[in-house]
């Protein structure tokens, strides 16, 4: 805001922001579907989500608490923060929080792979909860760039309310009209995208879906050069409906 609120307290609102990628892959033997998901879990594993995670929380502000990583069997990972909104203060000897604002982020990943088509999927959940004036829309581009996000849903709420000096409540302290005011506009252009917005309620949805399939970037350990024109068209198609049902939600083909 340009022009920061004068509060009664502290500012009381409650910020959420629920951030889910996908990543399809063209896997069609099972042993490179069992390599795609080691690949996976090696290079989404629970150091190197803790890392992006520190870049995340040191973007919007925020003061590490507490660090909870595991990385599961057969493969997955996940690793939640607890975070404070105001720096650490140290007091005689000792480190307190000025106030905990009960925030954290999280971060669960969720490699599979279709039973009988050949493609292998990998999913990224992230939740961002901040209260006060902290909001985690500015770390949407840095999110989407973390990975290669065939699909993107996003959902954003404010709940709560705080009050201004006068006594006024205050349910929404910033300017929004879609999360994808949020986005970079380059990284727009290669997505198809809709909005399904509950305003009154302060609640704000966005998907997102790839509008181009470089074939080459789908196939895990093919050369596309050795494909027919036929395998490719069957590669593609198999893609796109895949891509097509879990950014619509419904089994569309099936």
């Amino acid at each position: 805001m340009e022009n920061k609120l004068k509060l009664f307290g502290f500012n009381n609102l409650t910020k959420s922001l629920s951030f889910n990628i996908y990543d399809v892959c063209y896997a069609e033997t099972r042993i490179q579907q069992r390599d795609y998901i080691d690949y996976i879990d090696e290079q989404y594993n629970s150091e190197r989500l803790t890392n992006l995670m520190f870049k995340l929380t040191e973007m919007i502000g925020a003061t590490v608490i507490n660090i909870s990583k595991q990385d599961y069997e057969p493969q997955g990972a996940s690793v939640t923060f607890l975070i404070a909104e105001e720096k650490m203060i140290p007091h005689e000897g000792m480190t307190k929080v000025a106030h905990l604002d009960k925030s954290h982020v999280t971060v669960h990943t969720y490699p599979e792979y279709h039973p009988d088509n050949a493609i292998a999927t990998f999913r990224v959940d992230i939740d961002v909860a901040t209260c006060g004036e902290i909001t985690p829309l500015s770390t949407l581009d840095y999110l989407i760039g973390c990975f290669d996000s065939d699909i993107i849903t996003m959902d954003y709420r404010v709940r709560g309310f705080t009050r201004e000096i006068g006594g006024k409540k205050i349910f929404l302290d910033h300017n929004i009209t879609s999360i994808q005011d949020f986005i970079d506009q380059k990284t727009l252009d290669k997505y198809d995208a809709i909005d399904v917005n509950v305003y009154p309620s302060n609640i704000f949805h966005t998907k997102m879906i790839i509008k181009n399939i470089d074939l080459q970037n789908y196939l895990f350990n093919v050369d596309i050069d050795k494909i027919s024109p036929e395998k490719k068209k069957e590669i593609t198609d198999k893609l796109h409906r895949e891509m097509i049902e879990i950014y619509s939600g419904m089994n569309v083909f099936r």
